[in-house]
């Protein structure tokens, strides 16, 4: 049996809108969580019948939905696994956050089965070790977002000329192009609605191949993963949490020009993004706002300000979360082998 840890992510520059085989059409560079983790295991044996079988459960209650998922991943990895059609398949996991609310559950998901193919790759000595690279390849095909997960600090995903050993197959670790301030980054996310969402991020992905406006959004990412590089390395904060609010914006502003448009924002959404602009604007302390596929809100600030922030948050942001949930977090080390 192989055990996982795997976080999800937050993107601070987004990636909305794909092609081909799970394929960006911008690059993206995303924090990797540590308290919003799958815990999953996986169990592995000689498949009984002509066919291989594989269940999934998530709080010891069986998904059979979800494990169609799983299934047609495997399915669609065969050329790089083709042993995967020799066993049966059991899951259980555990998610220490809402399920499908917009904290990008299906990438720590993914990135834990990802995981756990890279270590059975290695017990049936078809590796000597696990290659992270390889593990964020395949958990690219599972879940796009799923390929950053898999690194500590910080990730990119996605062709750029300016970012060295950038690729849209896998994402590459940054940690060390990362001021020590982002090191310790604070990412306390704020539960809006705990409940599912009214489309898909898949869904929304695909809108944005007849969305107006989605050229001009390809090449603003881009510019701004440009703009974004310096001020990792400096410490910028300031221009960090701005860049991070725009792209926020952007993401959501895109799903409102998709056709059908849709809102995933809830008033009290917007409720929360006005008390923290106000909050900065007043105090001068850098707390800041970012936006995952969802209503939720990932509220940022460097540990500096710890103290100060949680207090905010306490005081003037606990009431507008559903019933009081808030999730502290921070930045983390990525998929681990438990």
């Amino acid at each position: 049996m192989i055990k996982v840890t795997s976080p999800s992510n937050i993107a601070i520059v987004k990636y909305w809108g794909k092609y081909g085989r799970q394929l960006p059409r911008n690059a993206s560079v995303s924090f990797t969580l540590s308290n919003a983790v799958s815990k999953t295991t996986m169990l592995y044996l000689p498949k009984k019948g002509n066919e291989s079988q594989l269940s999934f459960f998530l709080d010891g209650i069986e998904k059979p939905g979800f494990a169609q998922k799983i299934d047609k991943f495997f399915k669609g990895i065969e050329d790089y696994l083709p042993f995967l059609n020799d066993f049966d398949f059991v899951f259980e996991s555990h998610n220490t956050f809402p399920h499908s609310s917009g904290i990008a559950s299906s990438a720590s998901g993914m990135s834990a089965v990802a995981m756990c193919l890279g270590q059975m790759e290695v017990e049936l000595q078809r590796a000597n070790e696990i290659d992270l690279q390889r593990v964020s390849l395949l958990a690219r095909l599972g879940s796009g977002s799923a390929c950053r997960s898999v690194y500590p600090v910080m990730a990119v995903w996605g062709k750029h000329a300016e970012w060295q050993g950038s690729s849209n197959e896998y994402a590459v670790c940054i940690q060390d192009e990362v001021h020590e301030v982002f090191h310790h980054f604070h990412d306390d996310i704020l539960i809006v609605s705990d409940k599912e969402k009214s489309v898909s991020s898949t869904a929304g992905h695909g809108l944005m191949d007849g969305n107006p406006y989605a050229e001009s959004r390809y090449e603003q990412a881009n510019k701004h993963m440009s703009m974004l590089k310096p001020i990792l390395r400096s410490g910028d904060v300031e221009s960090f949490g701005e860049l991070a609010e725009l792209e926020a914006l952007t993401l959501h502003a895109l799903m409102m020009s998709s056709s059908p448009s849709y809102i995933l924002m809830q008033p009290n959404t917007i409720e929360v993004i006005h008390k923290i602009r106000a909050f900065r604007a007043e105090s001068k302390i850098p707390v800041y706002f970012t936006l995952d596929a969802g209503p939720n809100v990932h509220i940022l600030y460097p540990s500096s300000v710890k103290d100060q922030a949680q207090q905010f948050i306490r005081e003037e942001l606990m009431s507008l979360a559903h019933n009081g949930q808030i999730l502290p977090d921070h930045v983390g080390q990525g998929t681990i082998l438990d």
